[in-house]
């Protein structure tokens, strides 16, 4: 009887988990979309660097505040040799994100970044020449062609968006693959993550936010109509983006593997569909079957790598690092690569 009692409240616990992830990623993507439209606030790197300074602010509270993750020490030098480095793509990420959000419809950005698992798969073979089982390559074609049929048939297509949209899949995948050599030797956690890296990004992204942005943000504070209820919805979206953050670690440590990547597909649907009851951006029937079937793929692309990760020993497993390598143990787990 008690074991049945910690079996459910181990489920409820991941369901609630999972519904706290959902609620904090579409409530920041909904928030972004409508500072940008209904705001009428169009500047993309003001909006990623007020995120980075709540993540810093927010990361410091949960560490060294109310101590609710302990502190990995990193040694000043490797700050600036292996971090510094990954800021710099970590900041261009959510960038290019928040740009494709200011120009395309929100169903159309959640689809293209499901492109992240092939741009992934692709650079590891072109750069570390790893070895993929013919299984993972199959499960990328569903991902693509759907990719390619929302594209063709999206109604609002804008190409600035989707280069932004298509280029953060590829820094996606370049942050995952340079967290391996960049920080070899410390095991992150999220927390952790953003707490190193969100200083170092806040810092690349001032400059440039001042310089393009600067004016037309002095402009906007001056015609904007309800100022104080428009910053509360700015600086909350950075709140919200920090708790993804924090959600991001708790699901994963209450869930599997498996049920991450459902969950994950599942939320990008969810997305979808309330960016389309508030924003009401048209989608054609076509448009939607793409977007299921680049869904699918992606389940599909999480289910074969688990089964590959559990193969029993001896069995190659895949994708399979060059053996006169020395070991690299990744900063950031895979299940990570959804931070906003």
């Amino acid at each position: 009887m008690e074991e049945s009692r910690l079996c459910q409240w181990s489920v409820i616990r991941s369901v609630l988990a999972i519904l706290q992830w959902w609620g904090f990623n579409v409530t920041v993507i909904i928030m972004n979309k409508w500072i940008f439209q209904k705001l009428d606030f169009k500047f993309p790197l003001t909006v990623s660097c007020i995120h980075f300074i709540s993540s810093a602010i927010g990361a410091f509270v949960v560490i060294k505040v109310l101590r609710l993750k302990p502190l990995i020490t990193v040694e000043p030098e490797d700050r600036w040799k292996r971090i510094f480095p990954m800021s710099f793509i970590f900041c261009i990420n959510i960038v290019l994100g928040n740009v494709s959000l200011r120009y395309i419809p929100v169903s159309f950005m959640q689809t293209i970044k499901s492109f992240t698992p092939a741009t992934t798969v692709l650079l590891q073979w072109l750069i570390w020449k790893k070895f993929f089982e013919w299984r993972i390559w199959a499960s990328l074609v569903p991902i693509v062609g759907g990719i390619l049929l929302t594209s063709v048939t999206e109604l609002s297509f804008n190409m600035l968006g989707f280069c932004a949209a298509l280029f953060g899949c590829l820094a996606t995948s370049t942050k995952t693959i340079l967290a391996e050599s960049l920080l070899h030797g410390y095991k992150f956690d999220s927390i952790n993550t953003v707490y190193y890296m969100a200083p170092f990004a806040t810092m690349i992204l001032a400059v440039p936010a001042l310089l393009l942005e600067g004016s037309g943000v002095v402009a906007w504070f001056y015609t904007c109509p309800s100022l104080f209820s428009s910053l509360v919805i700015i600086f909350g979206s950075g709140v919200m983006a920090f708790c993804l953050n924090f959600s991001i670690f708790y699901v994963i440590h209450s869930t599997t593997a498996v049920t991450f990547n459902v969950a994950g597909n599942l939320k990008v649907a969810v997305a979808v569909t309330c960016s389309w009851l508030i924003f009401r951006n048209p989608i054609s029937m076509m448009n939607a079957v793409g977007c299921s079937i680049t869904l699918i793929g992606c389940t599909f692309y999480g289910y074969v790598r688990h089964m590959l990760s559990h193969q029993t020993p001896g069995t190659p497993r895949t994708p399979r690092t060059p053996r006169g390598k020395m070991e690299l143990l990744p900063l950031i787990n895979d299940k990570l690569d959804d931070k906003v």
